[in-house]
Formats: structure tokens, C-alpha cells, sequence
């Protein structure tokens, strides 16, 4: 059998999982957007973000995102921009929609570590998605005072249309409306996020979706997911599919597709880009 050949017969394999399957649990890491198109470095870089490139002389969205801006003015100036291209901007590529269209019959639910929102754009279920490390489109207080999120997408793109010279107008400088001190995402990053009530409302509905469906067909689908947070999708989807014997696991990642011998009689990997693997199985 060559490579070709091989290839063909596990992405069948993976439309029979699929068809097959009484439920199906999305494990999506930051490699799923990635192949979107969501790149943090490169020219997509360069095109948003040459001037605090060259004045600040970092090379990626994440280093810029970490630097001790002297203003609050320009930290928004800079983050503004962050935000708009990754949470208001769509994906270049459609592997979302690919995906939505996998599943969008099937007793479903998705865990993300992502928090730019393409599940929801590609037409996902609210009520079916747990972003468990926050979302680019919310605000919190930075202390924080309170536990409360807030929509951010007018101001966000008021900053971004107002601000000159690598700053915003110092009134859309965004504070608490509580305790007045500075407002921040609602990224996890240190133990100041703020899990809201939406935050937890999904999280019981994630956990009853596991317990209702951890004796059945249930596939563990992991895209994209590395091993900077693996106790979130990675870890519980071993152990998940170890525990069922009518559970399966598959891992789609173009850096680290592995699977534990104890599972390895009911898992697929692929070693692939996660858009390429989805148009496959749309052929």
C-alpha cells in the first residue's frame, strides 16, 4: 500500500467515525485556527503592525502583546488592532465551515482553548461551545472588582478607526465602570480572569454532555491542540476514550499527532494541517 493509498483509507476510516458516532466532542487548540489563516507572525504581521515593528522591534503579535507600553494609549492602540483582525476579522480560510458542515447534524459539543470566535461565525451552537480561556471580544476589569465580562466590538473599532500616531483618543481609554481602575481582556493569562456566568453556565453544559455520553459511540475529534495547556482537551480525551470501550479518539495536528498505546486500537492520527484533512474528507 503506498502513501496515497494509506492515507485514502484513514480518511474513510474518519467518515465512518463520523457517520457512525452517538456523539462527537471537538477538541480545537490554537493549531485549528492557524490553519483558518489566524497566523501571528509573517505577513500578516507585517501588514497591521509594521509601524510598532519598527519602532518597537518585535516580530510577532504575541511579543507585541507583551510589551510594557509607556501609555495606556498606545497599549490600546496596539491591541485594538490585535483584537480586530482576530476576533471581527473572518478567517481566510473556510476549514470552520468545513468542519460545521461535518457535524452540523450530529449530537455535537466543542471545547476550545481558542478565543478569537470562529466556531460561532461558522454557524455553531452558542449553547454547544466552551471557550475555556476567555474570548478577544470580551472586557474585564483588571483588578478585577467584580465578576462580570463586557462586550468590547464598538469600542474595539472606534479605536482602531480614531487612533493616529500608534495611539488612541484618551477617551476611549476603557476603565472599570465600577472601581474605575483599568480595564484588560478577558484572556487567561494569571489568576485575574474573570469566569462570568456565561463562563460557567457553558462549562456545567460541557460536563453534562461528557457524563450523558461516556458509555456511547462517542469520538474525541482533537484539532490543532499542542501541549502548552494539554490537561484541558488533550489529557481528558485519553482518558476519556480509555475509560469507554465503544469510544474513539482521533488527533489531527501538524506538530504533535500521538496517541498512548493503551488507546492506540481505537484512535486515528494525522499529521497534517487540519484544512487539509477537512477538505479530504469533503472530496
Amino acid at each position: 500500500m503506498n502513501c496515497t493509498d494509506e492515507y485514502s483509507k484513514k480518511i474513510d476510516n474518519l467518515k465512518s467515525l463520523i457517520d457512525n458516532a452517538d456523539a462527537i466532542v471537538i477538541g480545537a487548540g490554537a493549531g485549528l485556527s492557524t490553519a483558518a489563516g489566524f497566523t501571528y507572525s509573517g505577513q500578516r504581521f507585517h501588514e497591521n503592525f509594521h509601524d510598532f515593528e519598527a519602532k518597537y522591534d518585535f516580530h510577532d503579535m504575541y511579543s507585541g502583546g507583551f510589551y510594557p507600553y509607556v501609555t495606556p494609549e498606545e497599549f490600546w492602540a496596539y491591541w485594538s488592532r490585535y483584537i480586530f483582525i482576530n476576533r471581527y476579522s473572518d478567517p481566510q480560510k473556510p476549514v470552520y465551515n468545513e468542519l460545521f458542515e461535518l457535524v452540523k447534524d450530529k449530537n455535537y459539543f466543542v471545547i476550545t482553548t481558542n478565543v478569537d470566535h470562529c466556531f460561532q461565525k461558522a454557524g455553531f451552537d452558542k449553547q454547544r461551545l466552551f471557550y475555556t480561556q476567555g474570548d478577544y471580544g470580551l472586557f474585564q476589569c483588571s483588578v478585577p472588582c467584580h465578576n462580570k465580562t463586557y462586550d468590547n466590538e464598538s469600542v474595539v473599532k472606534e479605536m482602531v478607526s480614531r487612533q493616529k500616531d500608534m495611539k488612541i483618543p484618551t477617551e476611549l481609554v476603557p476603565k472599570c465602570p465600577v472601581c474605575g481602575k483599568p480595564m484588560t481582556m478577558n484572556l487567561r493569562s494569571d489568576d485575574r480572569f474573570v469566569e462570568d456566568d456565561g463562563w460557567h453556565l457553558a462549562c456545567e453544559r460541557y460536563e453534562r454532555f461528557i457524563n450523558e455520553n461516556k458509555n456511547k459511540k462517542t469520538l474525541y475529534l482533537e484539532l490543532g491542540v499542542g501541549m502548552n495547556t494539554p490537561v484541558i482537551i488533550k489529557y481528558p480525551f485519553w482518558r476519556l476514550t480509555a475509560q469507554n470501550k465503544n469510544a474513539h479518539y482521533v488527533c489531527i495536528n501538524t506538530d504533535m499527532a500521538y496517541v498512548p498505546n493503551e488507546i492506540q486500537d481505537r484512535s486515528l492520527c494525522f499529521s497534517d494541517d487540519v484544512a487539509l484533512v477537512a477538505r479530504s474528507i469533503h472530496a
